[in-house]
């Protein structure tokens, strides 16, 4: 007899299917709305302590007081590098899960604290920056969250000019940062497994998901498309929280991309998707890295690697 849909169904991955995490701990950065509360409030309710990284400690709070299990709130600003300083200053034992996921989507041309574009800054630099602070203390994995839409905009990293002076529009400033996510987890990985670390490097995208991302975009005209795509395309924050909390729990191999396994990545369970063949390139990959040490003053996070470890760069 042939399996139904509904069958299909219950087979498919979703945040019922969560382990036990009783004991382990999380940080997930923009945790206060949209996927990355999701994701804070599923990962807190299997039983993890999370730790919502916010801007904003109020806005931080209110949403962590909405959330069954242990949490605490802690203040970080990725568009400010001495505030991701001194986030990870302040952290001061062993970190199970990190999960990058706090982004800022097509603004205005802008620029962060330290004066870089700001989507560059905040999406990719400040992300680097936190994780190889945090790196001595963590055991298990780091997810980042990019985007589909990495494969979009030029295609490749503005080596030359990542702040894009004069070339900035806000759809191609989000796709270089999404595609710095994914160039960072596969170089990322590739530092891990040669100091001999256990800790694994992922990504995740989630799809359609309906947030408050959206309603930031410069273009009102943006903003009204995808506002009509929210409410007639796309799947809901909890829905696009999933491929995140997949990569942040299963067993899945070092550099794994996750996003919705439905029609065009847009919706659906996660499963192991494809990426750009620019978000595969081991020597932009490592370019990227080497700059954004450059740009952040923050250098690889592990200063004992194993013998035989990664390249210094």
């Amino acid at each position: 007899m042939a399996e139904t849909s509904e069958a299909r169904g219950a087979r498919q991955w979703n945040v019922d299917r969560l382990p036990d995490l009783s004991g382990r701990s999380a940080v997930v950065t923009g945790a206060n709305s949209g996927i990355g509360f999701m994701a804070a409030a599923a990962l807190a309710r299997a039983g993890a302590h999370v730790v919502f990284a916010v801007r904003d400690l109020a806005r931080g709070a209110a949403a962590a007081g909405r959330v069954s299990g242990s949490t605490e709130v802690r203040r970080l600003d990725l568009a400010d590098l001495d505030s991701v300083r001194e986030f990870a200053a302040g952290w001061d034992r062993p970190l199970d899960l990190l999960v990058n996921n706090a982004g800022v989507m097509m603004l205005p041309e802008g620029r962060t604290k330290q004066g870089f574009e700001t989507q560059f800054g905040t999406n990719h630099l400040g992300h680097f920056a936190l994780t190889n602070l945090l790196l001595p203390h963590l055991t298990d994995r780091v997810v980042t969250v990019s985007s589909g839409l990495h494969r979009s905009g030029d295609g490749r990293i503005s080596f030359d000019d990542v702040n894009l002076r004069g070339r900035y529009t806000p759809t191609r400033a989000y796709a270089q940062s999404k595609l710095a996510n994914l160039l960072f987890t596969l170089e990322l990985q590739r530092r891990l497994t040669g100091a001999g670390s256990g800790v694994r490097a992922l990504a995740a995208h989630p799809g359609y998901a309906a947030t408050n991302l959206q309603s930031h975009a410069a273009n009102p005209l943006a903003r009204l498309f995808m506002g009509v795509g929210n409410k007639v395309f796309a799947q809901d924050d909890k829905g696009g929280s999933l491929p995140t909390l997949f990569a942040a729990t299963q067993d899945l191999p070092g550099a794994s991309y996750v996003g919705p396994g439905g029609l065009g990545e847009m919706r659906g369970a996660p499963a192991l998707v494809g990426r750009s063949a620019a978000a595969s390139d081991p020597e932009a990959a490592r370019r990227l890295w080497t700059l954004s040490e450059e740009l952040t003053g923050v250098t690889w996070g592990l200063t004992a690697p194993a013998t035989g470890g990664v390249d210094r760069v």
